[in-house]
């Protein structure tokens, strides 16, 4: 019972705090329900950078380089730092393209989607039974012995890219406006201050490194293996933005007018069924993505390429939705990506 309670610990800690943070970063700024959104605040940096134009969502969003560089310093402190690459590259920079994808005609990655339903947005409990059927269509190919092969060992010089990376992006945040693109309205022109972002992302980043935070690996578990363990990071994160919501008068269910969504139940239920089902494949959901970047992990630090590719692709070309709706192109895309993620599956079936 002890070992078992001890498992649980650092991730309902982990979760709580997310929580918390999430709803603190909102009241300090943030969109509504947006406390952390991966999806979101990679395309915004893709805004920022000027790989889309989309006027309303260019920021460099601090939180991102926070998680990143808070799993690099505790997977140092862990001595779990493992500079590695070499599994399927171009198909997992693919199933981020299409993540990204599924994740913006949703309009949230999962853990906005647990932020958004703890907000009241009953749009998610329609995502999250989509992402929950993604992800139980990737157990069964898990189960049948889908594999993107081995990662191999690199120089360990290749593992803190990612976190050089984002030293990047926030010395571009501090130069503002040189060299980058701020929205000046809409979601991307609301944020935190810089240090509480920064702040609140290394502290999300070591400890999701910590607890293996991942809101696909708690569904997959508890498919696979009826473990509850991992899910219930994300069932505190869920109680304690819910009570952090409530107590700051923020809290209103409905599926009509909630921020940065919108009711359009099958295409959110696509959307997400995209996302989960594209996460067991890459091995864990765009949180998850980021913190294994952080940790050295060259194959997640190109998902998270693929998920900016992505972002900027949804905004170049009219895919991602809206608060008005869904587009023709981002349906298009979602089936596309569901076909695509298919044929992976049965390409890389391999015998137990």
């Amino acid at each position: 019972m002890k070992s078992k309670m001890s498992a649980y610990f650092p991730i309902l800690i982990a979760g709580a705090v997310t929580g918390l943070l999430a709803v603190l970063l909102t009241v300090n700024g943030n969109p509504a329900n947006m406390g952390f959104c991966i999806a979101c605040f990679i395309r915004d940096i893709a805004g920022g950078l000027g790989l889309h134009r989309a006027p309303v969502v260019q920021y460099i969003r601090p939180e991102i380089p926070g998680l990143v560089l808070g799993a690099f310093l505790m997977s140092l402190f862990r001595r779990e730092f493992r500079a590695q690459s070499g599994s399927a590259p171009l198909t997992r920079f693919l199933l981020g393209v299409f993540v990204m994808i599924g994740s913006l005609v949703f309009l949230g990655c999962p853990l906005r989607m647990v932020l958004r339903l703890a907000g009241g947005d009953l749009n998610a409990l329609v995502g999250l039974a989509g992402f929950a059927c993604g992800v139980g269509v990737g157990a069964v190919f898990l189960n049948k012995g889908f594999s993107l092969r081995r990662a191999y060992s690199q120089p360990r010089s290749e593992g803190y890219i990612p976190a050089a990376v984002a030293l990047g992006l926030l010395a571009l945040l501090v130069s503002a406006p040189a060299f980058i693109f701020f929205s000046e309205s809409g979601p991307g022109s609301l944020h935190a201050p810089i240090i509480l972002a920064l702040a609140a992302g290394l502290a999300v980043g070591m400890l999701a490194q910590y607890s293996r935070l991942c809101m696909m690996g708690g569904i997959r578990d508890l498919f696979l293996f009826r473990d509850p363990c991992l899910i219930s990071g994300f069932c505190l994160i869920f109680l304690a933005a819910l009570i952090g919501n409530a107590v700051n008068g923020s809290l209103h269910f409905s599926f009509a007018d909630q921020p940065v969504a919108h009711t359009e139940s099958l295409w959110n239920f696509l959307g997400m069924l995209l996302v989960g089902l594209g996460s067991v494949f890459l091995g864990g959901c765009p949180l998850r993505q980021l913190i294994l970047a952080g940790s050295g992990s060259g194959d997640a630090g190109l998902a998270v390429l693929g998920l900016a590719a992505g972002a900027a692709f949804c905004h170049n070309f009219g895919l991602a939705s809206s608060a008005s709706g869904t587009t023709p192109a981002g349906r298009a895309a979602v089936i596309l990506g569901l076909a695509f993620c298919l044929v992976v599956g049965l390409l890389n079936l391999r015998k137990k």
